[in-house]
């Protein structure tokens, strides 16, 4: 079955967990509850809905636009069939985010350090993957995915729990690959046909570069992911330095037969916005996209990528917390914490000493935390009361300060 929905049309999905609607995702309320599985804090919960990449003249919005734009002009009727989705819920289920894409229980993508869970099934998406196995499964063959995704993370310029990535599948006509019918797993991955299917997604995401970059050298690396097989990681020279901007690969057999896809054959990208925004715009800090600061907002405008300029840069307060470790302890843990307790006025969080006391065994570390607001200038005051917050909380994730 393959949809009637007009080709390279917005898709409005309806959630998997009832009617709800782009309004319902923007309260907080949602996500926060007394479940024993539920992680999300108050933080992050309103960061949801907020549609960063919907806006037109918002940096993500306007390099969304501008990917999409790409595959649009694809030739021989390529362009056409695809589909673009940019209003799914972020709410998955555990099924979706990891059993459907070969992440087994055990992988650490899956922990509670990492993942933010609404229940013991259903959490926020951490990657637009996520929806690749329901699209499929609805009988849509080439398609782009574009949301916002959360994950547990370190703190400084460049990472933050809330991001946007851009996904991309393309399944190949069955007359084209009837080569590879009945082949192994194995068979397939060496079979010319497998060949066709890697370089026709390399030569497409070649083209998107240049697209977005203009003209520039790329490279090809082999990787790992469980959906793919096999992937490729690509880089670009950039501005004199090699940077990562995507992973890529043939669509797992795998995960096509999880959705009865057993006769067909594809390849999948997937791309964070923010990374190419931050390239393209010149953006120092990740935490600016999400701003109200109209001096920010002011800078940009739908379809143009324009050099950001700084409008200030208040003076940066750095304070030191030391503590012995409990058995367990995970660094992201501790970095979800601080954002709790001070938001986006932690800048940095840098490990800047770590030792282990030879007779006793226990090992200690000392965090360097750099405070910074991008709006105003910070007083004492305040960042010695966060910092004497966050003191007083690491005793409930079994800290010992010092």
């Amino acid at each position: 079955f393959v949809p009637t929905a007009p080709r390279f049309a917005v898709s409005r999905t309806a959630s998997l967990f009832g009617s709800a609607t782009n309004e319902d995702w923007a309260n907080p309320d949602r996500y926060l509850s007394d479940h024993p599985n539920n992680n999300i804090p108050p933080h992050i919960a309103a960061l949801v809905g907020r549609g960063l990449h919907t806006k037109d003249d918002h940096p993500i919005g306007i390099i969304r636009s501008k990917i999409e734009e790409y595959f649009k002009s694809l030739p021989d009727g390529v362009g056409d069939s695809f589909h673009i989705f940019d209003a799914e819920d972020p709410i998955v289920t555990t099924k979706q985010c990891f059993d459907d894409l070969r992440l087994p229980p055990s992988h650490p993508g899956r922990s509670a350090s990492d993942t933010y869970y609404l229940t013991e099934e259903t959490l926020l998406r951490t990657h637009t993957s996520a929806h690749q196995s329901q699209h499929l499964s609805e009988g849509y063959e080439a398609f782009l995915c574009t949301g916002d995704v959360y994950r547990r993370d370190e703190i400084d310029s460049s990472h933050y729990p809330a991001f946007h990535q851009l996904e991309g599948v393309r399944l190949f006509d069955k007359d084209v690959m009837k080569g590879a019918d009945g082949l192994s797993a194995e068979e397939w991955v060496n079979s010319p046909e497998c060949k066709m299917v890697a370089d026709d997604l390399k030569k497409t995401l070649e083209g998107l570069m240049d697209h977005l970059f203009g003209p520039v050298e790329k490279r090809w690396a082999d990787d790992f992911f469980p959906f793919t097989e096999p992937s490729f990681e690509m880089e670009i020279l950039y501005d004199g330095d090699w940077l990562e901007v995507l992973g890529s690969g043939v669509v797992h057999t795998e995960v096509l037969q999880n959705v009865g896809k057993d006769d067909r054959r594809g390849w999948a990208f997937g791309l964070g916005l923010e990374r190419l925004a931050m390239i393209l715009f010149k953006i120092p800090d990740i935490r600016l996209f999400w701003t109200d600061d109209e001096r920010f907002h002011s800078q940009f405008k739908a379809g143009e990528i324009t050099e950001f300029q700084s409008y200030s840069k208040y003076p940066p307060c750095l304070k030191d917390i030391a503590f012995w470790l409990p058995e367990g302890f995970v660094e992201n843990d501790f970095f979800e914490m601080a954002r709790g307790v001070a938001g986006d006025i932690v800048e940095n969080m840098d490990l800047i000493d770590e030792f282990t006391n030879p007779k006793t065994g226990r090992t200690s570390k000392c965090y360097r935390i750099t405070y910074r607001s991008m709006d105003r200038s910070l007083t004492n005051e305040e960042v010695d009361a966060l910092q004497d917050e966050l003191r007083d909380q690491c005793a409930g994730l079994g800290l010992e300060v010092r």
